[in-house]
């Protein structure tokens, strides 16, 4: 959170996050508090209403502004174009009951941190604030709102590794939880006359109570029964709907509040206790066997493979490695920003297998606690969801303001008209108000929630769940949908095509599958067995559907009981490999797994290390082949590779390219860094898999062109490859032409240039040339042409020419080789359009 020194009565909390939001102080001064409680009693409770309705209002009248670090109020406003406004009030936390030698303290926590800060305080207790279910502590040093319940993102790797790698002490840890909270999703069951008093307290239904009783004043009986009686049963679906939810909620997350784990006390050695206790900085011990993690941890020795199904939605086991312990001096999160989530154990999902290193012990830090989690995260996203900026309701609102106003200049006049009759005051006042009535639809709120839980019903037998019912208006404005190709418009599971070997320098004959015999031992065999991240699992071979195919082509199998492996004077869990009942013979009795460095979507590829029993180390590396081919020796890789690609990805067959090499004797695995493994490759040849179309892809496609819905490919997978897929699914009609837009920085300048290529031509286009740009707006004019474009060309177009962005993103339809931040911004530039 930042602040600005000039204003000492403001700030900033979430500074650069999209929960960011400005916090003002404020201080409760007795005689504004005391007029307020006489203005609440005189109103009849209208102005407390009033109040409900807006907090700032509220605060404006009951206090006055000063300074954060004196203030026991304090407004909250959104950043966006909302302007919500909330109210808190600040909580006193004591350390007074923790602290009985404060001289014990400083040397064992950080000087700089708000735990030895909030120690050395004279009076021992700490100001905060809860802002949706995350806690902030007040910095009197820094004049600042900091969160809790987050390790400090200012540690570098060797940091974490030194000052955490031996756990906390049991003083540092009562103070962190004292401060932090316990480490809890608590989703509290609302009870019903709250959700009841929420829901009648609303605008529109104190409108129609009024309403209702000045019917029954007219004698409009029949009317207002009516109306009570639809509203009451608004109400009630209303309330029955949220209770529900916050039952399933409550039920969701309270099994995994307490469960045992064992952590590392320093000087003290291991502990049980329960997770509720844990907080950041505490030394996670990863036994065998499943264990559903309670809090998000960095891996800092051996390695995991979790399941993640509950925050991704795919079952397929995903490995963890250990953060490096490279003494740098960038913050961890910087330095592994590319294998962040490699490194990092989220809340709510579940470790399936441990390996341990020479280390001898699986070990994490915990990096968050309750409702700062990943799975903390996702809770709070559907306690709090984002407002919507729906035009419908803006609208909505602007034609209520008009009835409203129409209903003022009609009372105006209904009040002159009666008056000059000489009509009874009583009576002029109620025809005056009657006309509010009818100008503005008291039934209206009922009306809506009645049709909404109606259309909730219908999705759910549909079996669609919707957390945010409001956004149902929504999905009947949608104009364009983001697919992405593999297990989406295309199977899950691959099926390998064929091999194309390469041997100096040249590719060798395809070997076809099934219908070519076994392959011959060699380097690409090797690759085929050891390059991959499976695992055995419930008995079963787990992992990516790619790898699964792969390896099964081999007939070799996995260990299961594989050990320790001794490598050099260090002892180290590792995976063997050997061959199956069906393999063909080899000259060796298995493989051993040393070292992984899993794949990653930045980087593209992934790589393993491997050892023949009783032979050398090996590295071997598989990815996209372009990748790959630029990380070999350049004498390894046919002349013929770049054609040979475009051969196959143009049939849409997904193509992976393999290398190897051998490392020199003497040099341990663990301590290899990815650069060094993955350099002076020699090029082994090409994996096709082929990667069939959903049977209901097609229909579905042709049901949403028939919508005037427009639908966009958005892959990691090669360009070429996605638009063979996307004419063959019917996103690109057969009578269309597609246009490859390519953007590349020009060398030792800070600037770019651009071309574009139409696939049936094998000529490329300046796009600063008039020509070229007379071309692409008679392209986007007629609509029969569709840009394609890599996620390595849309960073640089947005970068480099963003007036041309929106052009080419109106008729862009395959979006090829993203990685998941370019996929995210993608999704946000077409939000923009």
């Amino acid at each position: 959170m930042g602040e600005n020194p000039a204003k000492n009565h403001y700030a900033q909390l979430n500074q650069g996050e999209e929960n960011e939001m400005e916090i003002f102080g404020y201080k409760t001064q007795g005689c504004r508090k005391a007029l307020c409680i006489t203005g609440y009693i005189l109103s009849c409770g209208a102005l407390l209403l009033l109040f409900y309705w807006k907090p700032e209002w509220d605060v404006w009248a009951n206090c006055i502004r000063c300074s954060l670090d004196e203030a026991d109020v304090f407004l909250l406003r959104t950043t966006d174009e909302f302007q919500i406004y909330s109210r808190k009030t600040v909580t006193w936390i004591s350390v007074s009951a923790l602290i009985k030698n404060r001289s014990d303290y400083p040397a064992t926590l950080e000087e700089d941190s708000i735990f030895s800060k909030a120690i050395m305080k004279p009076s021992l207790q700490v100001k905060s604030i809860q802002v949706q279910k995350i806690r902030y502590i007040w910095n009197i040093y820094a004049k600042q709102f900091q969160k809790v319940g987050a390790l400090e993102d200012h540690h570098t790797c060797s940091a974490i590794h030194d000052k955490f790698g031996s756990g906390l002490t049991c003083n540092e840890q009562n103070v962190r939880r004292v401060i932090c909270g316990p480490n809890t999703i608590d989703v509290p069951v609302i009870p019903i006359w709250k959700l009841l008093i929420k829901e009648v307290l609303n605008p529109f239904y104190v409108f129609q109570l009024f309403s209702v009783c000045l019917w029954f004043a007219e004698d409009y009986v029949e009317y207002a029964t009516a109306i009570i009686i639809m509203s009451l049963l608004s109400i009630s679906l209303t309330v029955y709907d949220l209770r529900q939810q916050s039952v399933k909620l409550h039920r969701l997350v309270e099994s995994h509040n307490n469960i045992m784990v064992t952590v590392c006390r320093n000087k003290e050695g291991f502990q049980e206790l329960e997770s509720h206790h844990l907080v950041p900085g505490d030394m996670l011990v990863l036994k065998e066997g499943k264990t559903l993690l309670p809090c998000d941890a960095i891996l800092i020795s051996g390695q995991c493979v979790v399941n993640e199904s509950m925050l991704t939605g795919e079952s397929i086991p995903v490995t963890k490695t250990r953060l490096p312990q490279a003494d740098n001096f960038k913050p961890w999160i910087m330095h592994c920003a590319e294998d962040y989530k490699k490194h990092v154990l989220f809340c709510g999902t579940e470790v399936i297998q441990t390996k341990a290193d020479d280390r001898g012990e699986v070990k994490a830090v915990v990096l968050r606690t309750g409702f700062n989690t990943a799975k903390g995260d996702l809770v709070r996203s559907i306690l709090y969801p984002k407002p919507m900026n729906f035009k419908l309701y803006r609208d909505a609102l602007r034609f209520l303001m008009c009835l409203i106003a129409f209903a003022a200049i009609g009372m105006i006049y209904a009040v002159c008209v009666f008056a000059l009759n000489g009509v009874n005051p009583k009576k002029v006042a109620k025809k005056a108000l009657d006309v509010i009535t009818i100008a503005v639809p008291p039934a209206l709120p009922a009306a809506l929630t009645t049709g909404i839980i109606y259309t909730q019903r219908r999705l759910k037998k549909k079996g669609i769940f919707c957390i945010s019912p409001q956004r149902i208006n929504m999905c009947g404005q949608l104009n364009l949908i983001c697919f992405d190709k593999t297990g989406t418009l295309t199977e899950d599971g691959l099926d390998l095509w064929g091999l194309l070997p390469s041997e100096k320098n040249c590719f060798q004959d395809v070997h076809s599958f099934p219908t070519d015999d076994s392959l011959p031992w060699g380097p690409v065999f090797r690759a085929m067995v050891v390059c991959h991240s499976l695992i055995v699992w419930e008995g079963k071979i787990q992992g990516d559907p790619l790898d699964v195919k792969m390896f099964e082509a081999t007939n070799w199998v996995i260990d299961g009981s594989s050990g320790h492996q001794t490598e050099g004077q260090r002892s180290t869990h590792a995976t063997v490999i050997k061959p199956g009942p069906k393999a063909r013979s080899a000259p060796v009795e298995g493989v051993t797994i040393l070292h992984q460095f899993p794949f990653s979507s930045a980087l593209q590829r992934m790589s393993v290390i491997a050892q023949e029993i009783g032979g050398e180390q090996q590295v071997f590396t598989k990815g996209a082949p372009e990748i790959v081919a630029m990380l070999c020796r350049r004498e390894t890789v046919p002349l013929n590779f770049e054609s040979k690609l475009l051969l196959y990805t143009a049939q849409g067959f997904r193509v992976i390219g393999l290398a190897c090499k051998s490392l020199q004797p003497g040099k341990q695995s663990a301590d290899l860094t990815r650069e060094e493994v993955e350099s002076d490759l020699t090029f082994l040849g090409l994996l096709i898999m082929e990667n069939r179309l959903k049977s209901e892809t097609k229909p579905v496609l042709e049901e949403l062109s028939a919508a005037h819905i427009r639908s966009v490919m958005v892959t990691g997978d090669n360009i070429q490859t996605a638009i063979t897929v996307a004419k063959n699914a019917g996103m690109i009609p057969s009578t269309d032409r597609v246009i490859l837009v390519e953007a590349n920085k020009i060398p030792g300048s800070f600037s770019a240039s651009i071309t574009w290529k139409p696939l049936e031509e094998n000529k490329a286009e300046d796009y600063g040339s008039l020509e070229g740009e007379r071309r692409i707006r008679l392209a986007l004019g007629s609509g029969q042409y569709h840009f394609a474009m890599t996620g390595e060309s849309y960073q640089i177009v947005a970068q480099h020419f963003r007036h041309l962005l929106p052009k080419l993103l109106l008729s862009g339809t395959v979006f090829a080789r993203m990685s998941p931040g370019q996929k995210s911004s993608l999704v946000e530039e077409f939000q923009k359009l």
